[in-house]
C-alpha cells in the first residue's frame, strides 16, 4: 500500500480514514477524488497531518476516463471505496440518486480497476487491492432474539439505500470471483464522530440541543442499534488494508447494541455534563417523539469475532467516551457548522423530512 485512492474522502468516514492514513502510515500518498455533493465538504480537509502526501481531485466515480486517468498517472494499487449516497430517509424519498452512485458508480470504478490493473498491468496485479466499504443494513433487521449479522448471513435489504449497497457488494464479489480482481469488503454498523454531515442523528441531536430545539426520535424509540466511533472503524479498515485476505469479508461494529431512547438519553447526558452554563439542561427534556419513516429496520447488530480473532483489532472507545469526543469536536467547530447550515440544500431538506413530523403524544 504506497498510491491509495480513497473514494469520498471529503465525506464523513472518507475525511476520518484520510486523516488517518496521513498520520499513521508513514510513506503512502493518498489521492482524494471526491464530487464534493451536499454532504462532501473541503473543510472536511483542513488541518491535514502532512498535506504534501495528499492530492485532492474533484470527481465522480462514474466518470471511468477520470479514474483510469487517476489510477496511471499517479499508479494508484489501492482503492478504498468510500463515496455513496448513505442517509435513508433521502433515499426514500429520491432513491435515483442512491441507483446512480453506490451501483453504477461502483460498477464503473470496478471496470477502470479492472482495466488498468488487470488488462493494461500499470501496476503488478498482485499488488493491487480494492476494498468496498459496505454497511450493516444489506443484512435487514433483526428480531429481538436473533443472534448478531456474521459475515454469510443472508441478503435482506429492506430500504432502497440498502438495496443499492447490497447491488455494489455483489458486483465487487463478482469481479473478484469473475476477473480476479483482489478486493476486500466490510460492512459497518452505525458510525458516529466530528464531521459527520448534520442530517444523521447523533449530529442533528447535538445542534439542535445546544439551541433548544426538540430532540426528534422516530416511533418509540425502540430501535436498536450498534453504534461505532469513527476513528475506531478507521482502525479497522487500515487493519484490512494490511492485513485482510484478498475475498474476504468483515464486519466492523462498535461492540454494543442500545436503543435509539437509550442513545438520546446517554448523548443529552454528555451535553449536560459539556455544556453546564446551558439553560436547556437537562437536555433530555428536549425529546420529541415524531412519526416513524417507512420501513423502518427494527435492529441491527454486528457480530465482529472474524475481524477480531484474524486481524486482532477491537474498537476502542465506548459508547460514553465517543459520545464525549464527539460533542467536544462539535461545541469547538461552530464556523464548521455554521457553514454546513448555510447550505440551501440543508436546510430545504430539514425542512421536507421534519417539518411535516409533528410530535405524537
Amino acid at each position: 500500500m504506497k498510491r491509495v485512492l480513497v473514494t469520498g474522502g471529503a465525506g464523513f468516514i472518507g475525511s476520518n480514514l484520510v486523516f488517518h492514513l496521513l498520520e499513521h502510515q508513514p510513506g503512502i500518498h493518498v489521492v482524494n477524488l471526491d464530487a464534493l455533493t451536499y454532504a462532501g465538504s473541503a473543510m472536511n480537509l483542513e488541518g491535514l497531518p502532512d498535506s504534501s502526501r495528499h492530492t485532492f481531485v474533484r470527481g465522480d466515480i462514474a466518470d471511468r476516463p477520470l479514474v483510469k486517468r487517476l489510477l496511471r498517472e499517479e499508479r494508484i494499487d489501492t482503492i478504498v471505496h468510500l463515496a455513496a449516497e448513505t442517509h435513508v430517509d433521502r433515499s426514500i424519498v429520491g432513491p435515483d440518486a442512491f441507483i446512480q452512485t453506490n451501483l453504477v458508480g461502483t460498477f464503473e470504478l470496478l471496470e477502470a480497476a479492472r482495466e488498468v490493473w488487470l488488462l493494461e498491468g500499470a501496476v503488478p496485479p498482485d499488488e493491487t487491492r480494492f476494498h468496498h466499504v459496505s454497511t450493516d443494513e444489506v443484512f435487514g433487521a433483526l428480531e429481538p432474539e436473533d443472534p448478531p449479522f456474521t459475515e454469510d448471513h443472508l441478503y435482506r435489504p429492506n430500504s432502497p439505500y440498502a438495496a443499492s449497497k447490497a447491488g455494489s457488494d455483489h458486483l465487487v464479489r463478482a469481479y473478484a470471483m469473475t476477473y480476479g480482481l483482489r478486493v476486500t469488503l466490510s460492512n459497518c454498523s452505525n458510525n458516529y464522530g466530528a464531521r459527520q454531515f448534520p442530517e444523521k442523528l447523533i449530529p442533528l441531536l447535538i445542534m439542535n440541543a445546544v439551541e433548544g430545539k426538540p430532540l426528534p426520535l422516530y416511533g418509540d424509540g425502540m430501535q436498536i442499534r450498534d453504534w461505532i466511533y469513527v476513528d475506531d472503524h478507521c482502525e479497522a479498515l487500515a487493519a484490512i488494508l494490511r492485513y485482510g485476505r484478498p475475498g474476504a469479508a468483515y464486519n466492523v461494529g462498535g461492540g454494543n447494541q442500545v436503543t435509539n431512547l437509550d442513545l438520546v438519553h446517554t448523548l443529552c447526558t454528555v451535553l449536560d455534563g459539556a455544556i453546564p452554563q446551558s439553560p436547556h439542561r437537562p437536555h433530555e427534556h428536549l425529546v420529541a417523539f415524531v412519526p416513524d419513516r417507512p420501513g423502518h429496520d427494527r435492529r441491527y447488530a454486528m457480530d465482529i469475532k472474524k475481524i477480531r480473532s484474524e486481524l486482532r483489532w477491537e474498537p476502542r472507545e465506548t459508547l460514553e467516551s465517543g459520545l464525549r469526543k464527539t460533542v467536544a469536536w462539535y461545541l469547538a467547530n461552530p464556523d464548521w457548522v455554521a457553514a454546513i447550515r448555510e447550505q440551501p440544500t440543508y436546510r430545504e431538506w430539514l425542512d421536507r423530512n421534519y417539518a411535516e413530523r409533528r410530535a405524537m403524544p
